[in-house]
């Protein structure tokens, strides 16, 4: 294989380094999350688990979850069964959480069970850039995007769809209707027989589905937007920018520095349209940095959260999933 770059023998001997801090170089991103999360105070941020129990299996301290949660974030690394398979073969996880490799199910009920304690690092982050001055405009960019949750549109309703539905359910009522007056017209037959207990099944499969449909239909309006999501509660039918397209999930809003693109903070609403939310978010960013805050323009708002988005929209799509 001349003129290739060639690697080497499988089988030679080599001398690799005899500890993990060889490998981690002093600027490597995890050694910011190491010392960012050994300063601190667990048990003040209110984690589960920080005192460990006097009897049973010990378990993993919070600061080894909570160092590869976050790596995992920065990383793109959103899956705990991929974060599972990072542990025990990634050298900077393993530098990071000391060779220790959690299962997938104690890396999700980590992530699950500790989100407001996860929300309160978040703050101490943005605390941190600010002593850092990395906030040295008092100015954000705003914008949303939409989440598909885990629920098909056709498990969600709202009046249009419901009205379309039973529309085409008494179409199709109709059209059987009228293929049994023509099978009643022709001459008795096996398979005149056959046909129309086909179709007073048919029928019948119709009705029980009509009957169903106006029982969702009196809880969709019961609720307060008109609107039900039978797999995701939460979840409400939003329209996208594409046209006739719409999907049924999350309207995740974030306010970016627009100097150094950082997230100041996030919220997830289930109501689709951005223009309500926009006047809630200048009183949340004053509470975060004690000073007036300016929002940006649209256009200004919209390049610096493309940036944003083309960055963290796979993790926060996780978060969203699993809520």
């Amino acid at each position: 294989m001349k003129r290739f770059v060639e690697g080497t023998d499988r089988g030679q001997s080599m001398l690799f380094p005899e500890c993990l801090e060889d490998w981690i170089n002093e600027n490597n991103p995890v050694r910011v999350i190491d010392v960012f999360v050994d300063e601190l105070d667990l048990g003040d941020l209110e984690f589960d688990g920080v005192s460990p129990e006097a009897t049973g299996r010990p378990s993993y301290h919070p600061s080894v979850l909570l160092k590869l949660y976050i790596y995992g974030y920065l990383n793109r690394v959103q899956s705990s069964r991929r974060l599972e398979r990072e542990a025990g073969r990634n050298v900077e996880v393993m530098w990071l959480t000391g060779r220790l490799v959690p299962d997938h199910k104690t890396i999700a009920d980590f992530r699950k069970e500790n989100g407001g304690a996860i929300r309160k690092v978040c703050a101490r982050f943005i605390m941190l850039c600010r002593r850092l001055d990395l906030f040295a405009e008092a100015s954000v960019a705003i914008d949303g995007s939409k989440f598909k949750a885990v629920n098909n549109r056709d498990r969600n309703f709202t009046r249009a769809k419901m009205e379309r539905r039973l529309a085409q359910i008494e179409g199709s009522v109709a059209r059987y209707l009228q293929q049994l007056d023509s099978a009643d017209r022709q001459e008795p037959s096996e398979a005149r027989e056959s046909k129309t207990t086909r179709l007073k099944e048919k029928i019948a499969k119709l009705k029980e589905e009509v009957q169903r449909l106006h029982g969702l239909k009196a809880r969709m309006l019961a609720a307060p937007d008109q609107q039900i999501s039978l797999t995701d509660p939460d979840s409400r039918s939003m329209a996208t920018s594409g046209r006739g397209s719409g999907v049924v999930g999350y309207n995740v809003q974030v306010a970016v520095d627009i100097k150094n693109h950082l997230i100041i903070t996030h919220e997830v609403t289930n109501v689709g349209s951005d223009r309500a939310q926009l006047a809630i978010w200048p009183n949340q960013q004053r509470q975060l940095w004690n000073q007036p805050i300016s929002t940006s323009s649209p256009t200004a708002a919209t390049s610096a959260a493309r940036r944003f988005w083309s960055v963290t929209k796979p993790a926060l799509l996780s978060r969203c999933q699993n809520r």
